[in-house]
C-alpha cells in the first residue's frame, strides 16, 4: 500500500517480475526471428517485415493467455500467487507488444497507400458475407482498443476514481479482447499460412484456460457446497478445526447466501473477516499477518483484525463477523456486523493453544 499515487512503487519483487519479463519478451522475438524460418517453411518464403509482424502477434496472443491463466493457477496452487501480484504489468507489456503488432502492420501493408493509413486497413477488405474473405483486421482493432484502455487504467489511481465493482467490471472485459484475438486468428492470420504453429497456439491456448476455469471453479464451489451443508443444520457456520489454522494464517468458510469467510489465527485469538478485499476483490484469506495487520496477498492491502478497517491514513474496509469455538470447531456466524464495528480477536483457551501449538495442516489456500 501506498499514502500516495506513484507510476509505479519499485521494490526488489517488481525489478525481477518486470526484468525476467522483458527478458522473456526479447528471447521470443529473437527466437522466432532466427530460429522460426529455419523450422517453418512458411515463415521461410515471407518477407523480414511479415516475420516481424508475426513474431509480435503472436507473442502478444501467447502472453495475454499467461495473462489469464495466472488467475485460475494461483485458485489451483499457491505457488503461483507471485505471478498474480505483479499481473498488471503483464498486462500492461502485452498491450505494448500487441501496439507493436499493428504499428508494423500499418507500416508496412498501408505505408504506400494513397489514404491514410488506418482508414485502408479499415476499408480494404469488406467482405462481411464470406468467411474467407471477412475483414478479420476488425477483430484485431476492437481487441486493441480494448487492451489500450486496461493499460491506461491499470493504476491505482483509476481504480480509486472509477470505484472497485466498476474498474472490476471494466478490466474484465479483457476476455472480449481474447475472444476477439482468437477471431482475428482464426479469420485472418491461419488463412495464408501453410504451417499450423499459430493455430496449435490459439486453439491449445483456448482449450487450457477452459481446463484451468473450470478446474479452478470446480474446486471452489466444491469448498462452498461443503461449507454450506455443515451451516444448513444450524445458524452458526462450523468452518474447520482449530489445529487446521497456522499463526498467522486463516481457514476459508462460506455462508449460505456465498460470502466467503476468512477466520485469521493470530496471537491466541480468531478474527473473522470477509474474504474479499475491497481494493481488487483479492482472496484475503489467503494472505496472512504481517505485523498484526491482516494483509491482502494481492497487493499488500492491509486491515486490523479487530475491526477490518485499513490503518491511518487508509480508508479501505471489510466486513468483520463474530466467530467462536466449540471444543476444537471453529464457527462464525454468517451474519456480517455493520461496517466499521470493532469487536476483539476470540480468545483461544490456554489448552487449545498447547494442543493446536503446530497445525496439522494450513488451510485457506
Amino acid at each position: 500500500m501506498s499514502v500516495s499515487y506513484k507510476p509505479v512503487i519499485w521494490n526488489r519483487t517488481k525489478m525481477i517480475y518486470d526484468g525476467v519479463l522483458l527478458a522473456g519478451v526479447a528471447v521470443y522475438i529473437l527466437l522466432f526471428l532466427k530460429a522460426g524460418p529455419m523450422l517453418s517453411s512458411a515463415l521461410r518464403d515471407v518477407d523480414l517485415p511479415t516475420q516481424r509482424m508475426r513474431a509480435f502477434g503472436s507473442l502478444a496472443l501467447l502472453m495475454l493467455t499467461i495473462v489469464l491463466a495466472i488467475g485460475p493457477l494461483s485458485r489451483i496452487d499457491t505457488r503461483f500467487l507471485p505471478l498474480l501480484y505483479n499481473r498488471r504489468h503483464f498486462g500492461v507489456m502485452t498491450a505494448i507488444i500487441a501496439m507493436t503488432h499493428a504499428y508494423y502492420v500499418l507500416g508496412w501493408y498501408f505505408s504506400f497507400s494513397p489514404t491514410p493509413p488506418l482508414t485502408a486497413l479499415l476499408t480494404s477488405n469488406t467482405s462481411f458475407t464470406s468467411v474467407v474473405g471477412f475483414p478479420f483486421e476488425l477483430f484485431g482493432v476492437f481487441a486493441l482498443i480494448i487492451l489500450a484502455v486496461l493499460a491506461v487504467t491499470s493504476h491505482d489511481f483509476w481504480l480509486s476514481f472509477l470505484t472497485p465493482p466498476l474498474w472490476k467490471a471494466i478490466h474484465m472485459s479483457v476476455y472480449f479482447a481474447y475472444a476477439a484475438i482468437i477471431m482475428h486468428v482464426a479469420l485472418g492470420a491461419l488463412l495464408d499460412r501453410r504451417d499450423l504453429a499459430l493455430g496449435f497456439l490459439a486453439l491449445g491456448g483456448l482449450l487450457m484456460l477452459c481446463t484451468l476455469h473450470l478446474i479452478a471453479g470446480r474446486r471452489e464451489t466444491s469448498i462452498d457446497d461443503a461449507a454450506c451443508a455443515e451451516a444448513a443444520e444450524e445458524p452458526w457456520i462450523v468452518v474447520g478445526d482449530l489445529s487446521e489454522i497456522a499463526e498467522g494464517r486463516a481457514i476459508i468458510g462460506a455462508a449460505p447466501g456465498g460470502e466467503r469467510i476468512a477466520i485469521f489465527r493470530s496471537k491466541g485469538g480468531l478474527s473473522a473477516v470477509s474474504n474479499v478485499c475491497s481494493h481488487q476483490n483479492g482472496p484475503v484469506g489467503e494472505g496472512k499477518v504481517v505485523l498484526g495487520f491482516i494483509t491482502c496477498p494481492w497487493h499488500g492491502y492491509q486491515y486490523r483484525p479487530e475491526d477490518g478497517c485499513s490503518p491511518p491514513p487508509f480508508r479501505e474496509r471489510i466486513r468483520k463477523y463474530r466467530v467462536q469455538l466449540k471444543g476444537s470447531t471453529v464457527l462464525v456466524d454468517p451474519e456480517p456486523l455493520p461496517l466499521g464495528t470493532k469487536l476483539e480477536p476470540f480468545p483461544i483457551p490456554g489448552e487449545l493453544l498447547a494442543a493446536s501449538a503446530t497445525p496439522a495442516k494450513q488451510g485457506g489456500a
